[in-house]
């Protein structure tokens, strides 16, 4: 690269800040949200603004994009699950992004199975390789957005994608949102000691 960059401010006329933040803060991880209504009617929706925000007690957070199905279930019921998007099921995650009206539930609609969970309401997607049960921990309102941290209350993994109690990532095959309409697939593995 040149000495000559392009320097691009948020709110300039052709700025499109989400579209450079989405395409620059790669890969992202697919947190697909599952959720119940206060009326009964399930929510599943594929959130990429999502990663681990505290260890001790374990909470995990994603952020809502506006105010949506999602962020409602969860601040009226105090529940959510997150099942890992695996690249088996590409498709039906691009397909669960799509506008759905509130009283409608998107796996019911899309024929994607759940399953029950083992301690909250909400179900999580059945052919995940593992899902995180959540209860609310608390939002935080950051502009038009809202960032939703989730105490985890039980793992729901698959013996099968395990070696030594752990996770693998080539058995997990976990997706990832990049820029525009692009996904990202299981990445290459390297490994590094690390420094003590």
């Amino acid at each position: 690269m040149g000495p000559d960059r392009l320097v691009l401010r948020p709110g300039e006329s052709g700025v499109n800040a989400y579209r450079l933040m989405t395409s620059l803060v790669v890969p992202r991880p697919i947190a697909w949200v599952a959720t119940v209504s206060a009326e009964g009617v399930g929510n599943l929706a594929p959130h990429s603004f999502f990663t681990v925000a505290s260890v001790r007690p374990p909470i995990v957070q994603f952020t809502s994009v506006g105010t949506k199905d999602t962020l409602r279930n969860i601040v009226a019921t105090g529940e959510f699950t997150i099942s890992l998007a695996s690249e088996p099921q590409i498709d039906e995650v691009n397909a669960s992004s799509a506008s759905f009206d509130a009283g409608i539930d998107e796996s019911a609609a899309l024929g994607i199975e759940m399953a029950s969970s083992s301690i909250v309401a909400p179900p999580r997607v059945a052919a995940s390789p593992a899902a995180i049960e959540c209860r609310l921990h608390e939002t935080i309102s950051v502009g038009d957005c809202t960032i939703v941290l989730g105490e985890v209350v039980a793992f729901d993994v698959d013996p099968a994608v395990l070696a030594d109690g752990m996770p693998l990532l080539d058995r997990l095959a976990p997706l990832s949102r990049l820029g525009g309409n692009e996904w990202g697939l299981a990445p290459d593995v390297v490994t590094r000691e690390r420094p003590r």
